[in-house]
């Protein structure tokens, strides 16, 4: 089986304190798009010699960038298979689509995917939560297609999801989730979203606007070229705002339409043409 395994836009990013376990507490504004890594499943047939071991294995253009063991998938499936979801051994092939340090959450989202086939029932929430736990706070993301991360233990489901295109470019400059937030040193205060948000596109558009992502300038600091991006980015007609995701380096624009999120497709590749440059869309 193949499945879809979806990269995340981070539509706003605060960091309102440190918890003392060293995690930070966030809040974000996210959803999905139509950027994916494909995986397949396959069970390990009881003839085989390594019977007693998963084999996962990543190929496409940033199979590179991944640790090969130690990976979230593999510590996915061990969590699984010690709380007895699973006791037979898969061979996981992963093609890596998604750019890897960027800020998409291509490894949380691999996670998410794997756990979301083997996990069928709800009463298994417990499970989830271990691997949300051991693995990554973003896993839990992943289970919605647009959400509010109210704080790192809780998501809000939006009760609309609009259509939102982006153009997204990641400058393929690797940037170290860890390292980024270790520079944090000032808060925001928490905040509220209401419903009264969603009403229509146009007032989720304007809220989306007075947003930010609180680790932008850190990032831009670090790599100045994100700055130059960002105004190139908002530069383009039809372009509503331009933000950095996550932790970056990859920058996006969330443009009025899919047209107008072509035409700056085509005029930022020539003067990007070393960069990953695509358009996106809400799933």
């Amino acid at each position: 089986m193949v499945l879809k395994s979806f990269a995340k836009i981070n539509l706003s990013l605060s960091i309102n304190s440190k918890l003392a376990n060293g995690l930070h507490n966030i809040q974000s504004i996210f959803c999905l798009v139509n950027i994916f890594d494909k995986i397949q499943i396959t069970k390990i047939k009881k003839k085989n010699i390594n019977i007693n071991k998963d084999k996962i294995s990543f190929y496409g253009p940033y199979s590179s960038d991944v640790e090969n063991k130690n990976n979230s998938i593999e510590k996915t499936l061990n969590i699984l298979r010690d709380q007895k979801i699973i006791s037979d051994f898969y061979s996981i092939k992963i093609f890596k689509n998604i750019p890897v340090f960027a800020g998409l959450g291509g490894g949380s989202s691999n996670a998410a995917t794997v756990l979301n086939f083997f996990v069928k029932k709800k009463n298994e929430r417990k499970i989830i939560n271990k691997v949300i736990n051991q693995v990554g706070s973003d896993i839990r993301l992943f289970f919605y297609t647009q959400g509010f991360l109210r704080n790192l233990d809780k998501v809000d489901k939006l009760k609309n999801n609009f259509k939102l295109h982006f153009l997204i470019i990641y400058p393929k400059i690797r940037c170290s989730t860890k390292n980024i937030f270790l520079k944090v040193k000032k808060f925001s205060k928490r905040v509220s979203f209401s419903n009264r948000y969603l009403k229509d596109k146009t007032i989720f558009l304007k809220r989306l606007k007075l947003e930010n992502n609180d680790l932008q300038s850190i990032v831009e600091k670090k790599h100045p070229i994100i700055s130059k991006l960002l105004e190139a980015i908002s530069n383009e007609k039809g372009c509503l705002f331009s933000r950095l995701t996550g932790s970056g380096s990859v920058c996006y624009g969330l443009f009025i339409n899919e047209y107008s999120s072509k035409v700056a497709l085509k005029s930022l590749r020539k003067r990007y043409p070393n960069f990953w440059i695509s358009i996106a869309k809400t799933i």
